[in-house]
């Protein structure tokens, strides 16, 4: 294996950081369980949603499933000295909940929770401060069957869940994060079915996202209850949402996506209430009758931190008859009561994902979230992109990736410099994984991961990070 601290070729950093960042700033990498662990029926662990959906003939590209995915149920305690050679001083990863707790409800299960006992000690033992995700996606099974996060009990349910990790893990664990990005779990796997379960109803995907954040304030209430001193806090995807002119007609349109994207989620847990726009544009969808007295309050239920992953912008324009936007996670279905906007590209650098390059969208949006909405911590818990790579000699030179990390970095610092509270970055990903969808055929990693004898490759991005870290800043440009 490479040298991971020695500094990459590019000579981004050879003259010394010209921007420094605040004392204390939280560095890290952050994964996901399904993506990584693989172990999928191991010590009890019984089937997710994302189990069912990947195998499924045609529901994800090659018909790649998480059954291995990195190994790093077995691979962990190689992984964990791998992130402190990087110098790392947090990991943001996920919890299983089918392996903690199999079925959904429920005593827990004793070696699921082992496997993740293990890990926040390796964590511990090499300094790198553990940050708990409880959902990133992976609803058990049976509680899918059950009605899935359209139907209200399963929002119980996830608190009950959380109760268990947090009496196996509240006494070491400082972070925690209740739902990673609710709007894909919400409107990608019951609005568009790009996702798991793979539904495709919009009022389920409208109701599904209030009751992810009525089990959001449900497992933060029992988390202070139980651990008063754990720094609590949700993870929403954002985007700064722009109309591609300055007609009426294309301002109306973004805002219609916005609300969607950003204002379903932000303004409930953060002002307690759901935008009247939002509301008016969804009447056609539902009449949010699955609202109860006293939702809205939970929901709301005050925070230590907000995290915030973000990789693009949405451009938006007006209907045009006959024009559909390319992207999957663009579609139409995913945006119900605004099926007709277009989503238009600016023939801007973009990702293998072909999504547009844009580090002062992370300014507009952390910005926007302070000056809106709070004055809490934000924290940035992704950020990153997917490029082709390729092993020359044993190294992985992905400079590209680098330059996208490097970017967003002065972006994060440039948001400070303009008072905005932010506190620690998490990039994605720390190592290649299975990538939803898209199976394996997406590389986010700073590692790269050679899929067939699982051996880890630090690439170029993960040197130049490893010396970010060290030196708590970026050179000039």
């Amino acid at each position: 294996m490479s040298d991971p601290t020695r500094p990459p070729a590019v000579g981004v950093l050879d003259q010394g950081p010209a921007i420094t960042f605040p004392p204390g700033f939280l560095w890290g990498a952050a994964t996901a369980a399904y993506q990584i662990e693989g172990a999928a029926t191991a010590g009890g662990r019984t089937p997710s949603i994302w189990d069912t959906f990947s195998h499924t003939e045609g529901r994800t590209v090659g018909g790649h499933t998480g059954d291995v995915a990195c190994d790093h149920f077995h691979r962990m305690p190689d992984d964990v000295r791998l992130m402190a050679e990087l110098g790392l001083k947090s990991y943001r990863f996920s919890v299983s909940w089918p392996r903690v707790q199999p079925g959904g409800s429920g005593a827990a299960n004793a070696e699921g929770l082992d496997f993740y006992q293990r890990l926040v000690d390796e964590l511990l033992g090499h300094g790198i401060e553990p940050w708990l995700t409880l959902y990133h996606w992976d609803l058990p099974q049976p509680l899918e069957d059950a009605g899935g996060w359209p139907a209200r009990d399963t929002a119980a349910r996830f608190a009950d869940y959380a109760q268990l990790v947090a009496d196996a893990l509240g006494d070491r664990v400082r972070y925690w994060t209740t739902l990673n990005e609710p709007w894909c779990s919400a409107f990608l796997g019951y609005g568009s079915g790009a996702h798991a379960p793979g539904r495709t109803d919009g009022a389920d995907a409208v109701r599904a996202g209030h009751h992810l954040m009525l089990g959001h304030g449900l497992a933060v209430q029992a988390l202070r209850a139980s651990r008063p001193d754990a720094q609590l806090g949700i993870t929403v995807n954002l985007y700064p949402v722009t109309p591609a002119t300055d007609s009426p007609a294309d301002a109306d349109a973004a805002r219609r996506i916005d609300a969607l994207a950003n204002r379903f989620f932000l303004d409930p847990v953060l002002r307690g209430s759901y935008p009247a726009d939002l509301q008016a544009d969804l009447a056609s969808v539902t009449d949010f009758g699955h609202v109860r007295d006293g939702d809205l309050a939970t929901i709301s239920t005050p925070l230590d931190l907000v995290g915030i992953n973000y990789y693009s912008r949405h451009v938006v324009a007006a209907p045009v008859e006959g024009e559909q936007p390319e992207a999957y996670w663009r579609a139409p279905t995913c945006w119900p009561g605004s099926e007709d906007v277009r989503f238009v590209t600016r023939g801007v650098p973009v990702t293998d994902m072909d999504w547009e390059i844009d580090a002062p969208g992370l300014v507009e949006t952390l910005e926007r979230v302070h000056r809106d909405y709070t004055d809490l911590p934000l924290y940035v818990t992704e950020n990153g992109s997917a490029f082709v790579d390729t092993v020359v000699d044993g190294q992985v030179d992905d400079t590209d990736r680098l330059a996208y990390f490097d970017s967003h970095l002065r972006a994060a610092h440039a948001a400070i410099g303009a008072g905005v509270p932010l506190r620690g970055y998490f990039a994605w990903s720390l190592m290649d994984n299975f990538e939803w969808a898209w199976g394996y055929t997406k590389r986010f990693g700073m590692v790269y991961v050679d899929y067939d004898s699982q051996v880890r490759i630090p690439k170029s991005s993960a040197r130049w990070y490893a010396e970010v870290i060290r030196r708590n800043g970026l050179a000039a440009q």
